[in-house]
């Protein structure tokens, strides 16, 4: 388990984009010393205030990503200096890290609108992962949601919504003519349409844009734990409520509250829900007191909720509610004339992601690209650009380079025979040129391939790290062109092991 752990804290740092973290906190060695090893330089830069008014000088001159903030401080308390910085930019995702276990104390930092509250002495995976989320929120909140009738440019900040179809259209205007109006929107589309980002698109151009952005999704919380989620729970309300906890409703007052998958909601907390929507009210689980929130509700859901609400699994007064506005996604596979726009554009962001430099789609690739149905929709269309960059070579994505799913596997050439003369030529390129084949050059390359990989891996009797010194290249390569390929990875006998990343 341990190990488990340390590497999944490697892989969590290595996709980490650049962080700027504030640390507001007397303690001058060990809290900083735990965070500079998870956010290590020169990747990501971590600075330290010693007191309040120091750290509010920090954060005017350059504002941080995240905040971590001790709630006892030589001039002042964390709650004081926590009300300061929400004056300034209400955005900045703040944990408070404190040796008090004061319940109260918790309880009205997260009512001030903390994200979160951990005890020292601090545990590192714990920290890790809670650091990660409070970025994860803070990139959701700053990063602008762009509008993209064409290929956005290449130092574009933030994702896009990119497309010019009718469709997408008619979306643009939606996201204009509701975005200022404080009223709930229901975005409705098929899994992977891009409903996080219209939401985000929403809020951005909307008045709340200074304010908290949460988002949960509701099919992703276990039923008995997302009513406490959302409104919190009094001590004792449950086995394992030790504590009093304050729900995202409470946590959010005055910004916009993202609820993903509310089909999926449960029956009994769509009452509730309908409660807060009409009076702004609610009480946590377990408890009597009234909770007055003032927050914006976009909610979003690839289910049919009128066939729900049909069938007696959906509150029909809820969806009117939530129904105030709705804006539909179109599905990929109708919008044909947006796929060249949206390849190109994850095209040129992925690699750059990937360290890649392609270019260019071939013509058979795109032709093959707009033939598909598209399932998973725009979620689907970036994983398999990522998994044909990964096996790109040089500056055009070639038919070879896509997965099976798309027909991007070629049928198998003849090989050499071992008595042979070599010629490549005689059993490669003489028999394609003159034929409709339009990726000679990679059919050539693979089976050049097969050839050199199957023979260094019977000269090294199947050891990897031998056949990858002798070919000059990495290891973990070697593994994927042999799988690509589908020739043996392991020696006779001996079992493959896995991987870390």
């Amino acid at each position: 388990m341990p190990g488990q752990q340390a590497t999944a804290l490697s892989v969590r740092r290595k996709n980490r984009i650049m962080a700027h973290l504030l640390l507001i906190d007397d303690d001058p060695e060990l809290l900083p010393e735990k965070v500079r090893h998870l956010f290590p330089a020169p990747a990501h830069r971590v600075d330290i205030a010693y007191t309040g008014s120091d750290g509010l000088k920090r954060i005017k001159a350059a504002l941080p990503d995240v905040i971590l903030l001790d709630l006892r401080l030589p001039d002042q308390s964390g709650l004081d200096v926590l009300k300061q910085i929400r004056v300034v930019d209400a955005r900045i995702p703040i944990l408070f890290v404190t040796l008090s276990r004061s319940a109260d104390s918790a309880i009205e930092a997260m009512r001030q609108g903390a994200y979160d509250y951990l005890l020292k002495p601090l545990d590192v995976q714990k920290l890790d992962r809670v650091i990660g989320e409070a970025l994860k929120v803070a990139r959701l909140m700053r990063e602008p949601a762009v509008v993209a009738e064409t290929v956005p440019d290449d130092d574009l900040q933030g994702e896009a919504i990119v497309g010019c179809c009718p469709a997408m259209c008619e979306v643009y205007k939606a996201i204009g003519r509701v975005a200022a109006q404080d009223v709930p929107v229901l975005i409705t589309g098929e899994t992977g349409t891009g409903k996080e980002l219209v939401a985000r698109a929403i809020y951005q151009h909307g008045p709340r844009a200074k304010a908290p952005f949460l988002a949960i999704n509701c099919a992703a919380i276990p039923e008995s734990l997302l009513e406490s989620e959302l409104f919190g729970h009094e001590k004792g309300a449950f086995t394992g409520a030790d504590r009093r906890r304050i729900g995202k409703f409470e946590q959010c007052h005055g910004g916009t509250l993202f609820l993903d998958e509310i089909g999926d909601m449960p029956l009994a907390l769509q009452a509730k829900m309908l409660r807060v929507l009409q009076e702004q009210t609610f009480e946590r689980v377990g408890g009597n007191e009234t909770i007055h929130t003032d927050v914006r509700l976009i909610a979003a859901t690839h289910r049919d909720l009128k066939s729900l609400c049909a069938d007696g699994k959906f509150r029909s007064d809820l969806f009117y509610r939530l129904g105030v506005f709705t804006i539909n996604l179109p599905p990929l596979r109708e919008r044909a004339e947006d796929l060249p726009l949206l390849t190109q554009h994850y095209l040129r962001r992925f690699s750059r992601e990937l360290g890649r430099d392609v270019r260019v789609v071939d013509s058979q690739a795109m032709a093959r690209l707009c033939e598909y149905p598209w399932p998973g929709n725009i979620r689907e269309l970036q994983s398999i650009l990522k998994q044909a960059l990964l096996h790109a070579s040089g500056s055009v994505l070639l038919p070879a380079f896509l997965p099976e799913s798309l027909g991007g596997v070629r049928p198998a050439m003849p090989l050499l025979p071992p008595t042979a003369e070599p010629g490549i030529e005689t059993f490669v390129i003489r028999q394609r040129i003159g034929s409709e084949v339009r990726d000679l050059y990679a059919e050539t390359h693979r089976q050049v391939d097969r050839l050199l990989l199957a023979r260094v891996m019977e000269h090294t009797r199947g050891n990897l790290q031998q056949a990858a010194l002798q070919l000059g290249i990495a290891r973990q390569t070697l593994r994927i062109k042999l799988r690509d390929l589908g020739l043996s990875v392991t020696r006779p006998g001996e079992v493959e092991e896995d991987e870390t990343v």
